[in-house]
């Protein structure tokens, strides 16, 4: 095992574990740290990725921004509603909780299922894209190929994140004149 593979089950394991922590945890503000631990965590394993700018941008755009603005709306939260929550304590494992719950078994049915099953090697569009060269070497310029995806292929994906970090910064707006007001 050498030291890439030994660094990806590190950053797998701190990313699985706080996000575990995170969905189990009553505790409003290690939620949020150990929430940002985990994009931490992500970030790290999009550089073993060689995705650089996608690094990059998780750092940037969820770490500094999102995560900023879910702190934002904490301190500018009422006590009354941190009390309100705070009392909310249910189990883990509740009959309200079971859509979601499996919704999440689904999916981890559905990935289970990709990951087993599916051989990557051998699908059809990845050997058509060896045969044509058409692959991203870790010494090709990972910017020039991101820059022109994102203006092509992957416009409406691009649009959709700035319509939701509009939305975002909407909303804590909202937040900061709705506490300025009481």
């Amino acid at each position: 095992m050498n030291l890439v593979q030994v660094l990806f089950y590190v950053m797998g394991f701190i990313a699985l574990a706080s996000a575990i922590f995170v969905a189990a945890t009553t505790n409003l503000v290690r939620s949020i740290f150990m929430f940002f631990v985990t994009l931490l965590a992500l970030a790290g394993l999009y550089v073993l990725a060689l995705a650089d700018f996608v690094a990059m941008t998780q750092i940037v755009i969820y770490v500094g921004g999102i995560l900023v603005l879910i702190l934002f709306a904490f301190m500018l939260s009422g006590k009354e509603t941190l009390n309100i929550m705070a009392q909310q304590r249910g189990k883990f494992i509740s009959i309200k909780k079971l859509p979601a719950l499996l919704l999440a078994a689904f999916f981890l049915i559905v990935m289970l299922n990709m990951i087993f099953k599916v051989d990557a090697d051998n699908l059809d569009w990845v050997k058509k894209s060896v045969s044509y060269k058409n692959v991203v070497l870790p010494t090709s310029p990972t910017t020039e190929n991101i820059g022109v995806n994102l203006m092509t292929k992957y416009l409406l994906p691009f649009e959709a994140i700035s319509i939701l970090l509009m939305v975002a910064l909407v909303g804590a707006a909202h937040l900061a004149r709705k506490g300025a007001r009481e």
